[in-house]
């Protein structure tokens, strides 16, 4: 059996960040916190009171564009994985995911990995940007929030 995934198409980083994974995972979980920490400078706001609790829970979050994107959860276990695949409002997901994993090393510390796959993208205006989407924009926002939560 072959593996058709092209691993090109996905793109991590991790970081161990000192403070507790339900304070780091709230953070997270929390569309509002987002532009806080966004790394990719992408994230302009999002409504308060859409904290994600399950899988096919939908947010909403404006783009620094002025764009609104419906973020579509696909994947949730409380306080240790979320990922979503945003689209545009009434549209279908082009297939593209963003993952983070909080895993607790103890009380206080906390391992992070943040995924952004696009194996599964079909939207070709989407390719560019998807491309410049690089392990090191996924990786200042880890630090960010690293900041953020460490200042808590």
């Amino acid at each position: 059996m072959t593996d058709n995934i092209d691993s090109s198409r996905i793109v991590t980083a991790s970081r161990d960040i000192a403070a507790g994974a339900a304070q780091v995972f709230e953070l997270i979980a929390d569309p509002a916190e987002q532009p806080r920490w966004d790394g990719n400078e992408n994230l302009a706001k999002a409504a308060a009171e859409q904290r994600v609790r399950a899988v096919g829970d939908v947010f909403v979050m404006t783009l620094t564009n002025g764009a609104d994107r419906e973020n579509h959860v696909v994947e949730f276990e409380e306080g240790r994985r979320i990922a979503w695949r945003p689209s545009e409002p009434g549209q279908q997901p082009p297939g593209h995911l963003w993952r983070w994993e909080v895993e607790p090393i103890d009380e206080t510390h906390t391992r992070v990995t943040h995924t952004y796959d696009w194996t599964r993208l079909t939207d070709e205006k989407r390719l560019v940007r998807a491309r410049a989407t690089t392990s090191e924009k996924l990786r200042a926002s880890l630090d960010r929030l690293a900041e953020l939560v460490e200042r808590q």
